[in-house]
C-alpha cells in the first residue's frame, strides 16, 4: 500500500458500515516532513464529545474500523481535550502526520484553522476535514447535505405528531446547525402547515458545551415537551442523548441524528421512542477517503455527500414507523422530490 503519491481526483460511493476497533495517539512538534516515516494507515482526530457520543464521532469511528478491517493496517483515533486551542489541534494533526499516518482526518469544522496550517507543512500526506471546506492541494473537504436528511425528518415529524407541535434542539447556534433546523422546519411545513415548530439552541459557542452536555439537552427537551411538543428532533452531538432520554421518559417521539440511534447500544433503554434518525454517513466519507489513498488516487477538494449518493438519509430501523399513517409513503415521495430537484431544500431560515 502506498503512502506518498501524486494527487488526483476521483469520485467514490459511500459505504454502509459496522462498528468496532483500536486506538493510539501521540504528541508532536511542528517540524514538517523531515526524515523517514513509518508506513501507517488512517488516523482520525475526534470532535467535541469524542468517541462514545453514539452519533457524529462514532460514525467516523465506524469508517476507521471498516478501513482497518479491509486493509489490515494500523489506525489511530485521538480524543480532544477540554478547552483546547487551535494550536492544540494543530499539534495533534501534525503528530499524526509526522508518525506516518495517511490520511489524517479532523472530525468537525473546529479543525479548520489547524488543518490549513498543518496540510501546508506535510504536502505528502492527504488530509481530510469533516463539515468544513479547507483549501489545499492535499486536503479533501468532506461535506454533507444535512438539510436534505433534516427535511425528511421534518416530514416524519409532521406525520407523527398528534399535538401539532414539534421541537428542534440544536447543540450550538452556528451555520452548520442552522442547516439542520432549516431543512427540518421546511419538511414539517411542506407536509402540514398547521404544525408548530419550537426551535432552541443549547449554547452560542461549542466551548460552552452545546455538543457535549446531555443535561443541557435533557432540560431543553423537557421545556419543549411542557409546551406540548410530542416529537423532538435533535442535532446536538452528545447532548442529544439527553434529548432522547427526556422524550422517552415523557413517552413522546425523539428523532436522532447522524447515526442510526435506534440501533445504538447505549441508547437501548430509549429505543422504542426513537422514531427515526436523520443519517449522515460520516463513516462512509471517512472510509471513502481512506480507500482513495490506498488506491493511489487520493481525493482532494470539496466532496459533497447528499441523498443522490446515499451520503445522507433517514433510518427505517424502528418498525413503529410503519404504524404511523402515511409516514413511509410521504418520506419516500419527499426523497424522490429532493433527488429529482422538484424539492429545493433551504440551508437557512
Amino acid at each position: 500500500m502506498r503512502r506518498i503519491s501524486k494527487l488526483t481526483r476521483v469520485a467514490v460511493g459511500v459505504a454502509s458500515l459496522a462498528l468496532a476497533a483500536t486506538a493510539c495517539g501521540g504528541t508532536s512538534s511542528d517540524k514538517g516532513d523531515s526524515g523517514p516515516k513509518e508506513d501507517l494507515g488512517l488516523a482520525i482526530a475526534y470532535d467535541i464529545g469524542g468517541k462514545g457520543d453514539q452519533s457524529f464521532n462514532d460514525a467516523a469511528y465506524a469508517g476507521l474500523t471498516k478501513a482497518k478491517d479491509e486493509y489490515g493496517y494500523k489506525t489511530a483515533d485521538v480524543e480532544p481535550t477540554e478547552g483546547e486551542t487551535d494550536a492544540d489541534k494543530e499539534q495533534r494533526l501534525a503528530s499524526l502526520a509526522r508518525q506516518g499516518y495517511d490520511p489524517v482526518i479532523g472530525v468537525g469544522f473546529a479543525y479548520g484553522p489547524a488543518m490549513k496550517a498543518v496540510a501546508a507543512k506535510y504536502p505528502d500526506t492527504t488530509f481530510g476535514i469533516v463539515d468544513s471546506v479547507v483549501e489545499g492541494d492535499n486536503v479533501a473537504s468532506l461535506v454533507f447535505a444535512e438539510e436534505q436528511a433534516s427535511y425528511l425528518a421534518g416530514v416524519a415529524a409532521a406525520k407523527a405528531t398528534k399535538t401539532k407541535t414539534v421541537g428542534f434542539v440544536g447543540g450550538v447556534d452556528i451555520p452548520l446547525i442552522h442547516k439542520f433546523q432549516a431543512g427540518f422546519e421546511q419538511g414539517v411545513k411542506d407536509t402540514d402547515a398547521k404544525v408548530k415548530v419550537i426551535p432552541q439552541y443549547l449554547t452560542q459557542t461549542a466551548e460552552e458545551g452545546g455538543f457535549s452536555s446531555p443535561d443541557k439537552g435533557k432540560a431543553a427537551a423537557e421545556g419543549q415537551i411542557e409546551k406540548n411538543a410530542d416529537v423532538v428532533y435533535q442535532a446536538a452531538g452528545l447532548s442529544g442523548q439527553g434529548v432522547i432520554e427526556a422524550a422517552a421518559k415523557a413517552k413522546v417521539w425523539a428523532i436522532g441524528v447522524d447515526s442510526d440511534q435506534y440501533r445504538q447500544e447505549a441508547l437501548a433503554a430509549y429505543k422504542d421512542y426513537i422514531l427515526t434518525s436523520a443519517l449522515k454517513d460520516v463513516g462512509g466519507a471517512v472510509y471513502a477517503l481512506a480507500k482513495s489513498v490506498h488506491d493511489d488516487k487520493p481525493l482532494t477538494g470539496t466532496q459533497v455527500f447528499d441523498l443522490k449518493v446515499n451520503g445522507v438519509g433517514l433510518s427505517e430501523s424502528n418498525p413503529k414507523m410503519a404504524e404511523v399513517t402515511g409516514l413511509t409513503d410521504a418520506v419516500a415521495k419527499a426523497k424522490e422530490g429532493i433527488i429529482d430537484g422538484s424539492i429545493k431544500v433551504r440551508t437557512e431560515q
